[in-house]
Formats: structure tokens, sequence, C-alpha cells
């Protein structure tokens, strides 16, 4: 049972009223009491008598059951009164904050659901009209602010009777899952790059081919033509240069290697090394599978966390990030000799590896040297990093003692890095080392380069 707020207002009145029939009319103050508190206790019982029952609802939910983060998602909650009675009350749909539960309307400075600077946003309710039998839909959106599975916590459903005294309040769980997805803010370099990947596949006519390993056409040398193409025996029977022409490789596997370790937790400007990974996970797995290459995923850190392997084409990119939707961060270092087992033991042929993990000199020397030599001994290997910008503006601050000296610390620091790239190369490792605004670009174009070249 629940009392509303009229109820505080009507005693509130009846007290004025009791001490006025005591004071002027000589009523004695028991007898207004006693008589006011029956008048009201009278109609609190019958609001409760002819209230609805909240038991009496039945609820059902449906909508969207997966929204990229930053987009809208709609989740519907369809309310049935199963009872004998009209039922009239307000309901609230609760989520979790991260779930960004938005009022349907635009808030303004006389709606309730307006928050004013500083404090929460409160939750929209939904008014209940529902005769006996009847159904409403009512309608939540939700903008998540952070990835994984965003659930409702309780619908509560408070009823009321006929003189807005007193009703009734009942709590329900009725469960939902709404997976938030990485929100690939990369896409909008994918049409560039597709264009890049027609050009060298001969999809549309270019004048230089891409060198790959599968024999295309011949056509007449042009100026800048490597030698090394010419066939000798066709050039004789025309009587004019001609050259062979390679179409890039296709059918080529690829397996990007997520690190969820400890060094994955870093922020980058506005989001973890994790976050920016992902969306160049998904930027080159879209580029992949259009260039007819089969693309895998594993994230680990200490243990497997999520593997995806012979997704089919039209498939890759939902599967990739309803698996990278719930993936966090561990504080645990990269055990690089379990990593490179779980590759060995999940890729058989010569393959692209491409590994998202961070430049820490530590990290590369102490657990990923020696296994990065074992898989280039094989595979075609990326070791991909997100590069701190902060740290290059830093490196050219000056001006005064405070920004010499972070000046100097940033150089060294990207010194080291330089340092670490370089022995990376030495061993045959191919390095991507951007800022967040480029790494997803930059990884895309490293792909093109190698596939052109016939490095896959």
């Amino acid at each position: 049972m629940v009392l509303t707020g009229r109820t505080g207002l009507v005693a509130g009145l009846g007290s004025v009223a009791v001490a006025a029939g005591s004071g002027l009319l000589h009523v004695p103050g028991l007898l207004c009491a006693a008589a006011f508190e029956a008048v009201l206790g009278t109609g609190i019982a019958m609001d409760l008598v002819q209230c609805g029952r909240p038991q009496d609802l039945e609820f059902e939910r449906g909508g969207d059951a997966a929204v990229r983060l930053g987009a809208t998602a709609h989740v519907s909650l369809l309310v049935r009164n199963t009872g004998q009675r009209t039922l009239q009350g307000v309901l609230r749909d609760a989520w979790t904050p991260s779930a960004g539960s938005v009022p349907r309307e635009p808030a303004s400075a006389d709606s309730p659901a307006a928050a004013a600077p500083g404090r929460l946003p409160v939750e929209p309710r939904h008014t209940l009209d529902l005769p006996p039998g009847a159904v409403q839909h009512v309608e939540t959106v939700l903008t998540p602010t952070r990835r994984g599975d965003r659930r409702p916590d309780l619908v509560t459903v408070r009823t009321f009777g006929p003189f807005g005294l007193a009703g009734r309040q009942v709590s329900h769980e009725v469960p939902w899952r709404l997976r938030v997805l990485p929100p690939f803010h990369s896409r909008r370099h994918l049409p560039m790059r597709l264009r890049q990947l027609r050009e060298t596949d001969g999809a549309t006519p270019v004048l230089v081919r891409g060198q790959g390993s599968e024999f295309d056409s011949l056509r007449e040398y042009v100026i800048g033509d490597d030698v090394r193409s010419i066939d000798w025996r066709a050039t004789a029977r025309r009587n004019d240069v001609v050259v062979r022409t390679w179409r890039p490789e296709r059918d080529r596997h690829v397996v990007i290697a997520l690190d969820t370790g400890r060094t994955s937790a870093g922020r980058v400007g506005d989001e973890p090394k994790l976050d920016s990974a992902m969306d160049a996970a998904l930027l080159l797995a879209a580029l992949a599978t259009r260039a007819g290459d089969r693309v895998d995923l594993l994230a680990y850190d200490q243990d497997l966390r999520v593997s995806v392997t012979g997704a089919l084409p039209g498939r890759t990119l939902a599967l990739f990030s309803d698996a990278m939707a719930t993936l966090e961060p561990a504080l645990v270092e990269l055990d690089g000799s379990g990593l490179a087992r779980q590759l060995l033991a999940q890729v058989r042929r010569r393959s692209l590896i491409v590994l998202l993990t961070s430049l820490d000199a530590a990290a590369i020397h102490e657990g990923l040297l020696p296994e990065l030599k074992q898989l280039t001994r094989k595979h075609t290997v990326i070791v991909a990093s997100v590069a701190d910008p902060r740290i290059a503006e830093m490196a050219a601050g000056r001006g005064n003692a405070n920004a010499v000296f972070s000046a100097a610390s940033s150089e060294l620091a990207l010194s080291v890095r330089r340092g670490t790239a370089a022995e990376l190369d030495r061993i045959g490792v191919e390095v991507v080392d951007e800022v967040p605004s480029d790494f997803a670009p930059a990884l895309a174009d490293k792909y093109l380069s190698l596939k052109v070249r016939g490095k896959l």
C-alpha cells in the first residue's frame, strides 16, 4: 500500500479543521479528531478496495536486442491487464544508468523529465489506463554509454483509487538483454579502401597492376613497370615489350589477435586502447572479407577470452562485434608464450597474423619478442599499436623549465618506442604505430600494401 501526496494535504487541512472545530464550536478535540480520522480512513480504504491490482498485470518485452555504442535503441514493454477492475496508475521501467534511459519527448523546463544541471536524470513515468483485458504498449528509448550487456532493473507499477488518497505498488522483474556493440567509427574509411582494393584487384582500370601471386593478364610495357615482369616469349611473338600483370592473392587467411592484458586498459584520448584496437579490427575485417580473405578473431591475455573462427563473409562483422562487445581489459600481463601456442594451434597454413597490442618495450622484450621470432618463420606478422599524441605534443614543448623537462622525457619515450619498432622490423615483423584517429586506416593501408606486394 502507498499513500499519495493528496493524503498528506488532506491530513494537513483536517488538522486545521479539527483545531477550528474544537476552538470555535467548543466540540471536544478528541471527537473532532476521531471523526476526521474516520472519514480519511474510509476514503483510504475505499481507494484500496476500488483500485486495480498491479499483481494482475502481465508483461512482455520486445524491440532492439543489439545496438552500437552511441546509437539509440527502442525497447518496448507490452502491459496486459488480466484482472477484473480497471487499472489506473503510473509505470516506471528502470534500467541501469549506463543503459542511458531517456524520455521520449525532449525535456523542457516545465517537464518532470527535465533535470537541473548537476542532477541525475529522472527516468520517465508512463501513465496507465487499462480496462479489464486491455493491452498498452510502453516504449523506452535507450542511448547506452558503455559497451557490453545492459539489462533492466525492475518494472514498478503504482495504481490509485478514485479519490487519489491511496493505492498499491508492486515491482516486477521483466528480463531483457540489450547488447551494446563497439561503435565502429572507422567505417567512414571503408569506401576509400574498397576503391583501392578494386583498383589493385583489376575491377577498375589502372596503369600498374599489383604484384601478387596469381597471374592475371598481359599488357604492353609502360615506363615504371618492373622489368622482372617482362614476358620475353610474348614479347618475341608480338614484336613489342609485354609484361605480365598479377592479381593480388585471394582466399588468404587473416587472424586478428587482441591483447586484452594490462596495457590495453590505458586510455589514449577519450577511450581505452582496447576500444581503438576493436575499431581497427572491425575495419580490417570488413576490408579483408570484401577482398575474399577469411578472417578469424581471438582475444587473449593469460587465457583465451574470445575466439571467432570460420565465420561466413556476410556474418563476419556481426560476429566480431558481438564477440567484442563484452570484452574488458584484464589487469594482468599478456602471456606471450600462451598466445603463440594458441596461434600456432589455430593457424595451420601460412597466414597474416595481426597482433593488436602495445609497443611497450618491457612487454615486447620480456614476453613477445621470442614468440614473434617463432611466428615470423611461418607467417606474416603485423604488430599494431596505438600511439599517444600527447607525448609528441609534449616533446615539442618549450618555453620554461617544466616544459623542457617534459619534452626531454617525452623524447626519451619516443626514442624507446622507435627502437622497439626497429627491433621488430629486423626480425621481419611489420609495425603500425599511429595515433587513435589514424590507427584504423593505417592498419588497413598496411594490409593493402602487403596484399599488393604478394606477402600474404
